[in-house]
């Protein structure tokens, strides 16, 4: 027999606000549970992985002074190796202005002899430029691949090489290369004989940082674990501790650029580096020093040019150190 007692009515679900993404279901038990919809998008904090290499670029880009002095240095690199391919005299060509003053069509002057001195500091500019950088590229690979081999190994093979890092250290650069343009004349004044004796002379400071920290970083752990493994003792050495060393490296091969410049002008303006036909701005200042006060253009334009070189130089090893100085904080996008 059919049941025909009334049933109670069944009760409506309230329905949630509109737009809470809510939806309220019934289950077979007749309970009334909440339904919370998927939304699309999460709110989470997240910070995004950067490699070494980035926050070391970061690092030295938020040194402002460095990154301008950066700037400045590539603009006087570039216009002095190419600038002189543009310019519409050649610092051997003579003119009919003899000792005029900086004007629109020579912006540096002319000397006694009618050569434009615009002309004539792109061309010291390029040789000092080239000298610098050969002198760092040279010396930082020799002091490295020497400072390497005497921290790693230590015992003799460091005392061998650091009696004869002490011996170079103690070679006067004007002395040697005095003695050289006495007895080969014809290379002394060539731009790259003079790069090559200053970077094999100029190699012992890299040398020295180098081997502290070959010293420091062969004890630890990354580097037993691959001796461990069976890596070669070059695999260590140039695989796992150059790298680390990087940053020292770095730093000292610009302080090299400014010291190689400074040196290749003491010995110009001693006349022991580059001779004319050819120039340099050593050589240039040497030849304006008696004008400097009758012809002052002569004598200041290549001796600011040595400044700004020097200054801004020094200025990106300041940044480029705070950039490798691993304790320096982390810089947040």
């Amino acid at each position: 027999m059919a049941d025909t007692r009334p049933r109670p009515p069944e009760a409506q679900a309230p329905a949630g606000p509109a737009g809470d993404g809510q939806e309220l279901q019934t289950t077979e038990h007749g309970v009334h549970v909440h339904e919370v919809a998927e939304t699309s998008t999460e709110r989470e904090f997240t910070v995004a992985r950067r490699s070494q290499t980035q926050m070391i670029i970061r690092r030295f880009m938020a040194h402002k002074l460095a990154v301008g002095s950066l700037v400045v240095f590539l603009l006087v690199v570039v216009i002095s190796l190419i600038g002189g391919r543009f310019w519409k005299y050649g610092y051997t060509d003579i003119t009919d202005e003899f000792s005029s003053p900086p004007s629109l069509e020579h912006p540096m002057g002319t000397d006694d002899i009618g050569h434009d001195s615009f002309a004539q500091v792109l061309r010291g500019a390029q040789k000092s430029v080239q000298v610098a950088l050969m002198v760092a590229i040279l010396a930082t690979t020799i002091g490295a691949v020497i400072g390497a081999l005497a921290g790693y190994y230590r015992g003799w093979i460091d005392a061998a090489l650091m009696r004869f890092t002490d011996l170079v250290l103690t070679i006067p650069s004007i002395a040697i290369l005095a003695v050289l343009a006495a007895t080969v004349t014809e290379q002394a004044g060539n731009w790259f004989f003079i790069g090559l004796v200053l970077a094999l002379l100029q190699w012992t400071y890299i040398a020295r940082v180098v081997r502290g920290t070959f010293l420091s970083l062969r004890e630890k752990e990354f580097v037993e674990a691959a001796r461990a493994l069976g890596a070669s003792d070059a695999r260590i050495m140039f695989r796992h501790l150059l790298p680390n060393a990087t940053g020292s490296i770095i730093v000292n091969a610009t302080i090299t650029v400014a010291v190689a410049i400074l040196i290749e002008t003491s010995l110009s303006y001693l006349g022991l580096g580059i001779r004319p036909p050819d120039t340099s701005l050593g050589l240039l200042i040497l030849n304006g020093q008696q004008a400097a006060t009758t012809r002052p253009w002569l004598f200041y334009f290549p001796g600011l040019i040595i400044v700004i070189i020097a200054l801004t130089i020094n200025f990106i090893g300041d940044g480029l150190r705070d950039a490798f100085d691993p304790t320096q904080t982390r810089v947040r996008a």
